[in-house]
């Protein structure tokens, strides 16, 4: 059985660029592919400031999973994501899926890690 949506959106992104020197702060947009198909996965990244920045794509595999490190990943035309910055996340598959997004802030000596459900679009 296949399970999820085609599109998700993020509200809250931020990738912190301090780190206590163990651990790298970090996000990942974790992606559940219950189908029997790969998944090919878009990201537009929104902004209070600037225009969006679209291109960044990912697969997940038929009956796997894909954590998708935002520190990580570039987009098609060889941009990062920005580190210090607010933004929101639009994220599309081609097949259902299921999303779900991870902070890791490693800022201070205590580390803080914070996990949401993405919000699934109709």
């Amino acid at each position: 059985m296949t399970y999820g949506k085609t599109t998700w959106l993020i509200g809250d992104g931020y990738w912190d660029s301090h780190s206590n020197g163990l651990f790298n702060s970090h996000e990942s947009v974790c992606v559940l592919n219950t189908s029997d198909k790969d998944a090919t996965i878009t990201m537009t990244l929104y902004f209070e400031d600037r225009d969006e920045m679209g291109g960044f794509v990912a697969k997940c595999g038929a009956k796997r999973t894909h954590h998708i490190r935002m520190d990580k990943l570039i987009s098609q035309e060889g941009k990062a994501v920005p580190q210090d910055v607010p933004y929101a996340i639009l994220v599309e598959s081609d097949v259902p899926v299921v999303v779900q997004y991870s902070r890791l802030m490693s800022s201070q000596p205590e580390l803080g890690l914070m996990s949401t459900i993405a919000y699934p679009v109709e």
